[in-house]
């Protein structure tokens, strides 16, 4: 049996084969040529012109002392044929690579206020240093997070996010343990470090939203350990100029408390928790619809390169 590319179980429809010898009959008008070029017999070619006059209903080309011409309705059809047959190989060319030098879009990824501290002068540096044309947008993690993934209205989401599952792609981007980030000044934690007995005594900062703080609050009653919060904020933003100014503890994930102090100067000091938080780790997530876009590819390998930590080079023994 003949293994034509027709679409199973609609015979009106020509096959690719069957669109390509139409082309090139019009233009060598030989059928000999023609079947040269698509590396068939000529009688094979006889069979799919014969196919293709059934399926058509007209002689389409007949044979003179010049080769063989098209009919009238050959010659209406050659411009369909062949914009057929184009918009056949844009389909089946490879996906455009994604230049960033003359890219001129816009990524939209979701983060938590943690990571505009700590990632996102990071990335922004970087992108307008290889995409000048690249704009970034920074938008909240939430309930239609999964939602704007899908729909492509987000490209990306950084962060604790247990409630991407089905769907979606993730990485691990770097580990999170927890630290308190106190007063350089504070008047009873010295440098010595901070105890538990310390941490139950003295008054805290409590950071009352993400998944984060659920990990903490979770981790402090199965430990029954009682802070004393004399203030909620509902991020970390102004975080840094509260404690660097009162002589509340404020508990957080490594990196933001590390990334407040070092930008402080020498106003905040970290101390490693005395309470036993379980880690975490860092994710950057992607819906599989946009798994092999270029675009989203190239963003997400930026991501990995800036904020991934390298494996450590093996050294040559001596």
């Amino acid at each position: 049996m003949d293994n034509d590319d027709e679409i199973e179980g609609d015979t009106s429809l020509l096959s690719i084969r069957l669109l390509r010898l139409f082309d090139l009959l019009y233009s060598t008008n030989s059928v000999t040529r023609a079947g040269e070029a698509m590396g068939q017999s000529q009688p094979t070619v006889s069979n799919w012109l014969a196919r293709l006059r059934r399926q058509l209903g007209d002689e389409l080309f007949v044979r003179t002392t010049t080769g063989m011409q098209p009919t009238p309705r050959a010659q209406e059809l050659i411009v369909p044929v062949r914009e057929a047959l184009a918009a056949l190989r844009r389909v089946a060319a490879p996906a455009e690579a994604f230049d960033p030098s003359f890219a001129t879009r816009r990524f939209r990824i979701c983060m938590t206020d943690a990571s505009h501290i700590t990632l996102l002068p990071r990335l922004l540096a970087h992108v307008r240093a290889v995409a000048p044309g690249v704009r970034l947008q920074a938008a909240r993690i939430d309930e239609q997070t999964a939602q704007a993934l899908q729909s492509g209205d987000a490209d990306l989401a950084i962060g604790l996010v247990p409630q991407l599952e089905s769907g979606f792609y993730q990485q691990v981007l770097y580990p999170q343990d927890w630290v308190c980030l106190v007063n350089a000044r504070h008047p009873r934690i010295g440098v010595r470090g901070l105890d538990l007995r310390e941490y139950k005594a003295e008054a805290h900062v409590g950071i009352v939203g993400g998944t984060g703080a659920l990990l903490l609050e979770a981790a402090l009653q199965r430990q029954k350990v009682e802070r004393r919060v004399l203030l909620e904020l509902p991020g970390f933003l102004g975080l840094a100029a509260v404690v660097s100014t009162t002589d509340l503890i404020a508990t957080v994930p490594r990196h933001i408390g590390e990334t407040l102090a070092s930008s402080s100067g020498s106003a905040l000091k970290v101390h490693d928790c005395p309470v036993r938080v379980p880690p975490f780790t860092v994710k950057q997530h992607w819906h599989a619809r946009y798994h092999q876009d270029p675009a989203s590819r190239w963003l997400r390998a930026l991501c990995e390169e800036l904020f991934a930590p390298k494996p450590l080079k093996a050294k040559p023994r001596n």
